[in-house]
């Protein structure tokens, strides 16, 4: 606070920017701009007694990225174990392609052009193939490609690897690589904003596992602060504030005591049974994007996954990702899980998430989407659910179809899998099939939840996509962003009428939107019935935490008085007063006074 009266006044004034939240966590300190250096290239022809020197200098070049990815790779194994580490393993194995190698130096000796410039021009030319690929594992090492060829130009101009900085800093860059993000946070950095990524990223995944707070996405925010510039940063919900006020400091460093008392307790219980004070089991399992959050699962008390998000699996937006590929993928998460669940959501494509197609819709969140679009292009069905049939020899893999609005989509890709399970009968493959289930996030499928809950295995509840389509109102639209309340009275009230239809046919029921995140919402849902949710992992202890200070018969009568209230504020006044009781007794079982 004190760095603001050394400030221009036209500068110092507090300033909200929002990006997108990769990593949960609140961060305040000082901006370090941290900006990658950019080497020019020299279009001047080397002489012919310089060829070698050249060659010699792209060698040794060679030698010094390897040593340093290996150094990146022990630390990154200490700090986040195998899975981890390997992302720079790959990197080294890339710089030993012989191909590439011979490749270049032919060139440089050939067209006698400086190193530089032919490593630039051969990494374009394979990074243009790469992105070009159908091939999953080629898209995932074009970023790799991009780091390594930053790398080599570095050294072979002898610049040094910048890995130290000022601790308790909030790295700002227009880009971060695994690699930054790894040896940065040696440096006990606070937190770090990007202006590009997304919440799938490598570097915010790591960050995840990190326990570090991370935004991306924030366009142009290196243009619009300056090294040493006071910041607080929100990883959960994308909020970037420069030049904070010393009211706006003390809300956030208040927040931070907060939370670290909520999740002390609550990272002793992380890996206990969910049981409520009365006894009741509930179940959590985590949301995730890519096979690399598994490792991190456990250590938050996750039972499993209840919601993989397979269409992160697809190449440019556009291309669907091969069989053989999906096969192997699927068979990892699955023995990586085993014995406990994996649930594989059919590609949700279309909408707000993919753009599947190339038609230009006026409205994609209600036009060809989800269901639609893999019963509309069999070849994407087809080869997803044979994938996951020969995947399952864990036999722990469950299927669930995203968008139902019908019983005839049901049984469409009902019928379509006994096909692909008759055909690989006569095969000699070992598989087992899995259990089938329906999510449930458009009004249609709530006015049949009793014909759905009695057709497949189980449901999962979309409260996300379910108060979008409920309420008429796009949670991407910022305009009409503050009536998008999950706490509405139409929302809970549909929410009841599932859970208790689902249990009353016998119907497993999980809820994997963002309410099943909400400490605040916890409570009603288990007074209706809900017994297994699928959240965010961090979020998993404190869920647990909470789990143990209500008797199942409180939350039913709060239940009651939930679905009796008219307005949403008056049913978020009834939980927050429900929850300011458990606070009391959080006090009591732990001694703070």
């Amino acid at each position: 606070m004190n760095d603001q009266q050394h400030l221009p006044d036209n500068q110092s004034q507090e300033h909200v920017f929002h990006g997108i939240g990769a990593s949960k966590g609140i961060a305040i300190g000082p901006a370090y701009l941290f900006v990658h250096k950019e080497i020019e290239n020299s279009y001047d022809k080397l002489e012919p007694e310089k060829l070698e020197h050249e060659i010699e200098k792209f060698l040794e070049a060679l030698q010094r990225s390897e040593k340093e990815l290996e150094k990146i790779e022990r630390v990154t194994t200490q700090k986040l174990g195998q899975a981890y580490s390997d992302l720079f393993r790959a990197q080294i194995m890339l710089l030993h392609d012989q191909v590439l190698i011979e490749s270049i130096i032919r060139r440089i000796r050939d067209e006698k052009k400086p190193a530089q410039l032919v490593i630039d021009e051969e990494f374009d030319n394979y990074l243009e193939h790469f992105k070009k690929s159908s091939e999953l594992l080629f898209q995932e090492r074009a970023q790799d490609l991009v780091d390594i060829k930053n790398r080599i130009i570095r050294n072979l101009h002898n610049q040094k690897l910048q890995s130290k900085i000022p601790e308790g800093m909030i790295i700002v860059s227009t880009c971060l690589s695994p690699a930054d993000i790894i040896l940065f946070s040696r440096n006990n950095v606070k937190g770090f904003v990007t202006e590009t990524g997304g919440i799938t990223s490598h570097i915010s995944l790591i960050c995840k596992s990190l326990n570090i707070p991370i935004i991306v996405g924030l366009s142009n925010f290196t243009q619009k602060i300056s090294m040493g510039t006071p910041l607080v940063i929100n990883g959960g919900d994308g909020t970037a504030i420069a030049y904070p006020d010393e009211g706006t400091v003390r809300n956030y460093m208040d927040k931070m005591t907060e939370e670290s008392k909520i999740e002390a307790v609550a990272s002793k219980l992380a890996n206990a049974p969910a049981v409520t004070k009365c006894g009741i089991r509930l179940h959590f399992y985590s949301n995730i994007d890519v096979k690399e959050e598994i490792p991190s699962i456990r250590s938050a008390g996750a039972e499993g996954v209840g919601l993989f998000r397979s269409e992160n699996l697809f190449i440019d937006n556009t291309k669907p990702p091969r069989e053989t590929e999906q096969t192997e993928y699927y068979r990892e998460m699955a023995e990586a899980l085993n014995p406990e669940p994996l649930v594989i959501r059919l590609f949700d494509i279309g909408g707000d998430k993919l753009i599947y197609s190339p038609i230009s819709e006026p409205n994609p969140n209600l036009g060809w989407r989800g269901i639609r679009i893999l019963i509309d292009v069999p070849e994407i069905l087809d080869a997803q659910l044979r994938a996951i049939l020969k995947a399952n020899g864990s036999e722990n893999i469950q299927i669930l179809l995203p968008m139902i609005s019908s019983l005839d989509e049901i049984m469409a890709i009902r019928d379509t899998l006994e096909k692909h399970v008759t055909e690989l009968d006569k095969s000699e493959i070992r598989f087992t099939k899995p259990e089938l289930g329906a999510m449930i996030e458009i009004p249609a499928a709530v006015e049949i939840i009793d014909e759905i809950t009695k057709a497949v295995d189980f449901i999962s509840i979309g409260t996300n996509d379910l108060t979008q389509y409920t309420l008429a109102v796009d949670r991407n639209n910022e305009i009409v962003q503050d009536l998008f309340d999950k706490f509405h009275p139409a929302i809970l009230r549909q929410l009841h009428r599932i859970i208790t239809t689902a249990c009353s046919n016998n119907c497993r029921v999980s809820l994997c939107g963002d309410m099943g995140s909400d400490p605040l919402a916890l409570p009603f849902l288990v007074g209706c019935g809900l017994k297994e949710f699928s959240v965010v992992s961090a979020d998993i202890p404190q869920l647990k935490a909470l789990a143990r200070r209500f008797t199942v018969d409180e939350t039913r009568e709060l239940v009651k008085d939930c679905l009796s209230l008219p307005t949403a504020s008056k049913i978020k006044d009834r939980l927050k007063k429900f929850q300011a009781n458990l606070t009391v007794t959080q006090a009591e079982e732990t001694g703070d006074k």
